[in-house]
């Protein structure tokens, strides 16, 4: 069948030498990354201090515009930041525990990064975490969620697309709990932006954060943050920097903060990551999620059905409905067979618990699926992974 989407192959140069199946990690590079840093660099070169007021002070708005076009938000209404992180941090700082309402509910799949953020504060004593258990470490039991959702919680912090399995949560339920009882809800989508259509209108969560690195082809240093627009002028973060001051250059003593999504950025922005960003931004815009989820849900079905005739237990949900665009292959020493792997130049990656996770997007072949099966096959037929380690040195 003819594949429109492979016409973009050629804009994303490392798809010449590698079989590329890792986007659910690091997104292809598109070759115009190359000209939107060479005219940060000449920017930089040519206009010095001045490119402040020419167009680098307002990036982190302007360029968060064009992320809201894939998730589904209004203008205005995203700003970027370094990576999530920052941005769980930033949310979680405009809000004061009570001895009420303290309690934050998320499951105990989600990324560690997030966790470790909410763990810190409530060793402080200022917010009481419950952890929803996954009865497989690959799914999380909705009803499980939505139970311990309750009059006492606060916030609600979720991902999307689970890292290690590619499992869909049901966001919207979820949402609709939260809101229900008084609590909002944080949604990761690192794991969806750019291969799972969504709106976080329509969803109606209150924050979304995410970064470029992955299906947005985006690279590293530029992560975002959505907050509802009804919240714009209720939330005050404690997290904060200049550039969310109303008047950042009348340097003055007291914060007033910003109006709109302004008053939610920090301080001086990672310019180069925004330059880079906007590259991999304009071709998801350009091709629509909708058509990457179509294909996306075409190749890993048969990327399942393929790793499933050559003997392999596949981790991931069956029902695509409930899957985002990984495919997870556990197999015996899969560390050591992922090593291998990118030895062939076939990149992939490897998460404990779970096992090798192999990611199709836009520009992958269908072919390409064949090989990385047939690869994995004949490594573990052949024990290839143990004897290039021994001759190596590598731990095995």
């Amino acid at each position: 069948m003819t594949d429109e989407l492979l016409k973009w192959r050629a804009e994303f140069p490392i798809l010449d030498k590698t079989t590329y199946l890792i986007s659910h990690s690091l997104g292809a590079m598109p070759r115009a990354t190359f000209n939107n840093l060479q005219e940060y660099a000449e920017t930089w070169a040519t206009r010095g201090v001045r490119a402040w007021g020419e167009g680098w002070w307002e990036m982190p708005l302007t360029v968060g515009d064009e992320v809201a076009q894939i998730i589904g938000a209004p203008p205005l209404s995203v700003a970027m930041h370094q990576n999530v992180s920052v941005c769980q941090s930033l949310i979680l700082s405009c809000f004061e525990p009570d001895a009420r309402r303290n309690k934050i509910v998320y499951s105990d799949l989600e990324f560690p990064s997030v966790m470790y953020v909410y763990e810190a504060h409530a060793r402080a004593g200022h917010f009481r975490i419950e952890r929803v258990p996954s009865d497989d470490q690959m799914t999380v039991s909705l009803e499980k969620m939505l139970a311990a959702i309750d009059e006492e919680t606060l916030l609600v912090p979720i991902s999307h697309v689970l890292f290690k399995s590619a499992f869909l949560q049901d966001a919207r339920a979820i949402t609709e709990r939260a809101h229900e009882v008084g609590a909002l809800v944080i949604l990761d989508t690192y794991q969806s932006a750019g291969t799972v259509p969504f709106s976080v209108t329509d969803l109606d969560v209150d924050f979304c954060t995410g970064g470029s690195v992955k299906w947005l082809c985006g690279g590293p240093g530029a992560g975002y943050l959505y907050v509802h627009p009804r919240l714009h002028t209720e939330l005050e973060p404690k997290v904060t920097g200049w550039m969310a001051h109303e008047h950042p250059f009348a340097f003055e003593g007291e914060m007033t903060y910003a109006p709109g999504v302004a008053r939610f950025l920090h301080g001086s922005p990672a310019i180069p990551a925004l330059y880079a960003a906007r590259g991999g931004y304009r071709v998801i815009n350009e091709i629509g999620v909708e058509q990457i989820r179509a294909k996306s849900t075409r190749q890993t079905t048969r990327l399942i059905e393929i790793a499933e005739a050559a003997g392999f237990n596949v981790t991931s949900p069956r029902d695509a409905s409930l899957r985002g665009g990984t495919v997870t292959v556990n197999v015996e020493h899969a560390a050591a067979v992922t090593r291998e792997l990118i030895r062939r130049e076939i990149i992939v990656d490897f998460r404990p618990g779970a096992g090798i996770r192999i990611s199709p997007h836009f520009y992958t072949k269908d072919e390409e699926l064949d090989i990385v099966i047939r690869e994995m096959r004949r490594i573990i037929d052949t024990r290839a992974y143990t004897a290039h380690e021994t001759a190596t040195g590598a731990a095995y």
